[in-house]
């Protein structure tokens, strides 16, 4: 905006000196003002093309949404007394520009993935009663319905063929609560039924809902789900020290480790646990009925041709 300022002081300047010292002529004055304005436009047009949009839609066809650079309280709030030990300090960090998807990673956009690469099909791997596809065939009933059974690199490998990363467990906690000391998406109210799909028992399908529908719990950038429904895989691995020596910019997390970290929660989570900042480990290789996941993707650079 610095520039738009200053090119349109020189036209209000450049406009005045040719008019000092005679009468106001309309014909000069509208063409110095329609100059001005398109000069305005120009500004404007050359902002908005440096600026990546708000939404797009990734090579998978999911939505996703701008979640912008910026700092953060990571972590337990500093008002809470409650929280575990892995989960302190209250830290601030900087986060990249990036992109996140809207909504966890549908069992309709896994089918296409499964049908593109033969990747398996996400079963449970000691009962059947606890998935959602039918031997190697997805129901329609559940096109809608987060996916669950992956793992860990099963969620990479999807990312990985659209284009996109799991995000860094700092990127999620940005995109889920903003630049926000709160204890949920939406604030510091207790959760209710209105806000989340939680506190649930195993029925099959009836279990979950469908993505995108909780208004009341998305977050401040418009990203749903990211409290209840099911447990979403991070790109980091888990260390219950790591809060307090993280980098300040960009947290990678650990180099190397035994566990995965979730964030979240899932559809059988109490209130307690369905705070934007628990996170629990997971074997990289765990498949269940309450972990899923949704993939980032970095925003493009800006083209050289």
């Amino acid at each position: 905006m610095n520039e738009l300022h200053t090119k349109l002081w020189h036209c209000q300047k450049e406009l005045e000196e040719k008019m000092a010292g005679r009468k106001w002529n309309r014909r000069v004055g509208y063409i110095g003002v329609g100059a001005c304005l398109l000069l305005i436009a120009g500004v404007f047009t050359t902002v908005s093309a440096s600026e990546p949009p708000q939404e797009i839609v990734g090579k998978d066809g999911a939505p996703m949404i701008l979640i912008p650079e910026g700092i953060f309280p990571m972590g337990v709030p500093k008002a809470a007394r409650d929280g575990g030990l892995d989960e302190r300090p209250n830290h601030d960090v900087f986060v990249g520009t990036f992109y996140m998807d809207k909504y966890e990673l549908t069992n309709g956009r896994y089918l296409q993935f499964v049908t593109e690469t033969g990747h398996r099909t996400p079963q449970h791997p000691t009962d059947q009663k606890k998935g959602l596809w039918k031997q190697n065939m997805m129901p329609e009933s559940v096109t809608d319905l987060p996916v669950i059974n992956v793992d860990w690199k099963d969620a990479e490998t999807y990312c990985h063929w659209a284009g996109k990363r799991l995000p860094t467990e700092a990127e999620w906690e940005k995109a889920a609560k903003g630049p926000n000391d709160w204890r949920f998406p939406w604030g510091d109210v207790e959760p209710t039924l209105e806000h989340l799909n939680f506190n649930q028992s195993w029925r099959g399908e009836a279990t979950l809902t469908q993505v995108g529908i909780y208004e009341k719990g998305k977050s401040p950038y418009g990203i749903y789900d990211v409290a209840g429904n099911v447990w979403e895989w991070v790109a980091d691995w888990y260390e219950a020290d790591y809060y307090g020596k993280s980098p300040a910019r960009n947290p990678p997390g650990p180099e190397t480790g035994d566990y995965k970290v979730l964030r979240s929660s899932g559809w059988q989570g109490e209130t307690p646990q369905v705070r934007i900042f628990t996170r629990i480990k997971s074997l990289p290789t765990d498949r269940n009925n309450s972990t899923g996941f949704r993939c980032a993707q970095d925003v493009p650079g800006p083209s050289t041709h």
